[in-house]
């Protein structure tokens, strides 16, 4: 299955934010969104996440009308099936690396210490579990994010300017890892991202402008 958006429209009073936003997103696919700011592009993705609300249109996830949920329902689809990478990383500082990464899992009343250790190893962050975030660099938070996002195996994964908070060379470490963990568990991506360097490591790239979207 895949994720489908139809004809999306999200409005504030009068103003459309974007209008008309069709895609889908093929099961493993990893598709990027560029555009200008203020286009709507972090709205776009949390529209796909249920987040927040639209105007017009569908979002449909594995068959999943997400319109068609209450924000329970939707929280609940969300802990099961979506992961989330952002650009401050949203790490809890009170919480060590391992714990971080655990969370979704134990959102899910799952406890599996071994999968958290492997996530780690898989990240190049292994022997780090124990460590507090401020104890980490930039490249190794983000790195924490990414595990997190995966840890629960998601459908998709909703990734926000992952890298723009990093310099390039340590965003394009962070792009090399993203990239080979969603390949590895044929998790599809949407991305909205400035980077053209980011972008140019999706398998699709599509332009967000407030009329619609195009390839």
């Amino acid at each position: 299955m895949s994720l489908i958006v139809t004809g999306l429209t999200k409005r504030y009073g009068e103003t459309a934010v974007f209008a008309n936003v069709s895609l889908e997103v093929a099961p493993g696919e990893f598709v990027a969104i560029v555009g200008e700011s203020g286009v709507g592009k972090s709205t776009l993705l949390n529209c796909m996440a249920g987040l927040d609300d639209w105007s017009e249109g569908t979002v449909a996830l594995d068959g999943v009308d997400l319109g068609g949920l209450g924000d329970d329902a939707r929280a609940l689809w969300r802990r099961q099936h979506v992961g989330f990478v952002f650009q401050a990383f949203h790490v809890l500082p009170h919480l060590d690396v391992a714990q971080n990464v655990a969370l979704p899992l134990m959102l899910l009343n799952l406890h599996d210490d071994a999968r958290v250790a492997a996530m780690l190893d898989a990240v190049g962050l292994g022997g780090l579990g124990a460590r507090l975030p401020q104890q980490l660099s930039g490249g190794q938070l983000q790195r924490v994010a990414i595990a997190r996002s995966l840890i629960h195996r998601p459908t998709l994964l909703l990734a926000d300017e992952p890298t723009g908070n990093l310099d390039p060379t340590t965003a394009a470490r962070v792009m090399d890892v993203l990239v080979s963990q969603v390949r590895a568990h044929g998790t599809s991506v949407v991305l909205v991202t400035h980077s053209e360097a980011a972008a140019a490591r999706a398998d699709r790239v599509l332009h967000l402008t407030a009329d619609g979207i195009r390839a």
